[in-house]
């Protein structure tokens, strides 16, 4: 390695290590930094600036409204908790891990029922449904959801969530055993969060 090299080496660790000390000590929580920061980073100036807007593919009723503001993008996998009640398997049950990229790197948060996501600083959203658009009859349907924060960190000012590119987690085709059995579906989703203009 070159002198250089090292020397840029060093200055970023010391850099890091500068930040992360301040942070820790005013208690503030740490996000992770990266590539996966950077794209999030890239994903907001790109969607504010117009140019690179979720593909909704026939699904335009869940556009975010204009100069919304996308605060973050979590692929999230898991899957979707159904219960027999002796006719259906009724409605599900999220219980799923977000990551920071689609690869499955970086865990920023969970997500359960509610629906609820939940950072690992503990901040929090609740979701209502406000629109649905079934894309693919083997995957749960795409998603617009009203969302309330509670707390600070990434969801604070969060208005709006969509969920999208959904692969799974559609309750089983055949009919439960008995009354209570529980079936979990695999499923992968985008949730994209974004806050008012």
């Amino acid at each position: 390695m070159s002198k250089s090299a090292y020397r840029w080496s060093a200055r970023s660790l010391v850099l890091v290590a500068a930040a992360l000390a301040t942070a820790c000590a005013d208690g503030a929580p740490v996000a992770p930094v990266g590539a996966a920061t950077m794209r999030r980073e890239a994903d907001v100036a790109e969607t504010n600036e117009g140019n690179r807007l979720p593909d909704l593919a026939g699904c335009e009723k869940l556009a975010a409204p204009e100069g919304s503001v996308l605060v973050l993008r979590a692929f999230a996998s898991g899957v979707q908790i159904y219960r027999w009640n002796g006719t259906s398997w009724g409605s599900s049950v999220p219980s799923a891990t977000l990551y920071a990229d689609a690869e499955g790197n970086g865990v920023i948060g969970t997500h359960f029922g509610g629906p609820t996501w939940q950072s690992n600083s503990g901040g929090r959203v609740v979701g209502a449904v406000a629109e649905r658009c079934p894309v693919d009859a083997a995957s749960v349907p795409w998603l617009k959801l009203t969302a309330v924060a509670d707390g600070p960190g990434i969801f604070e000012k969060v208005t709006l969530i969509q969920r999208l590119n959904t692969v799974g987690g559609v309750a089983p085709s055949v009919a439960g055993s008995l009354i209570g059995e529980e079936a979990r579906v695999p499923y992968t989703a985008d949730y994209l969060f974004y806050r008012a203009p």
